[in-house]
């Protein structure tokens, strides 16, 4: 609980994923961060994740992955919620997978819902919740996969409608979220600087190598962040998060070859891009309640 000139308001952020594991990967740290401060976070998923690979061949619960991946990915995600300390809420779509070029989405999937009718469970969600932050990723989803991309899509709807009365009126009382934000966490400066502090430190792990390949995909990637979270506090939260997604992450792969104390002291901070503000504030920012809280 805060105070806003003089009255008490309870701040409340809204992520919206595509599959449980995108919220662990995906702003985690900050979510823990402000859960701490005596924010309420909610965590929105879009699909079940039906569609998910083992990626990560020392799965324990293998016979169950591949037997029913749908519900061991629910339970995967209630252990990441607590390690977060966050609320979640299901959209209840099913996964669209990720198709070979040229061939199409399943039928009935998330991405193949007409935006109209898939906004609608998130403008009610908005309307109830009454978030003053909403973070989502941007219209190429982070990275092109059609569920991404569409929760990019229905995010950026349901922020316009769940403000406007005439729209879903049987959704509840309209709201007007604050600001809206876009996930820059995997920014090409942050990266870059923890690479030339592992070269240095550590110029034999093996992470480099994955690293120079990352590189080479993303090009000359601009660095959108104008909002830097300083969440230092909360990166044991996030790995916890992480490694509660144990069908998707390999607990000794990519998001841990690299050590706390060095993330600590070389990128204390996870980064986002303000997209739209209704309130005053000033870039770069430290708070994604800034302009709110003052």
């Amino acid at each position: 609980m805060t105070e806003i000139r003089g009255l008490p308001v309870t701040l409340r952020l809204l992520a919206v994923h595509a599959h449980p594991d995108d919220e662990s990967s995906k702003g985690s740290a900050t979510y823990a961060h402000y859960v701490k401060r005596g924010a309420e976070v909610l965590i929105v998923s879009a699909t079940g994740g039906e569609q998910g690979s083992i990626l990560n061949e020392k799965l324990e619960a293998r016979a169950h992955a591949e037997r029913d991946m749908a519900g061991l990915r629910v339970l995967e995600m209630a252990r990441a919620q607590e390690a977060m300390g966050v609320d979640h809420a299901w959209l209840g779509y099913h996964d669209s997978g990720l198709p070979e070029e040229g061939e199409s989405v399943a039928v009935n999937s998330f991405a193949t819902i007409p935006l109209e009718i898939s906004a609608e469970p998130l403008v009610r969600i908005i309307r109830r919740f009454k978030p003053q932050v909403l973070i989502t990723y941007d219209e190429n989803g982070g990275y092109p996969h059609p569920d991404h991309i569409r929760t990019h899509e229905i995010s950026l709807a349901a922020y316009e409608a769940a403000a406007d009365p005439s729209k879903y009126p049987a959704a509840g009382p309209a709201w007007q979220v604050s600001k809206l934000y876009y996930d820059r966490i995997m920014n090409a400066t942050r990266m870059r600087a923890i690479y030339d502090a592992i070269k240095e430190e550590t110029p034999d792990s093996p992470v480099l190598a994955q690293m120079d390949e990352m590189f080479k995909r993303w090009g000359e990637r601009p660095d959108l962040s104008t909002t830097h979270i300083d969440v230092a506090d909360s990166f044991e939260e996030r790995d916890l998060a992480l490694k509660s997604h144990a069908s998707q992450v390999d607990p000794e792969g990519f998001f841990f070859l690299y050590p706390l104390d060095l993330q600590r002291r070389v990128w204390p901070t996870e980064d986002f891009q303000l997209i739209d503000s209704k309130v005053e504030t000033t870039l770069p920012e430290t708070d994604l309640f800034a302009g709110i809280t003052e």
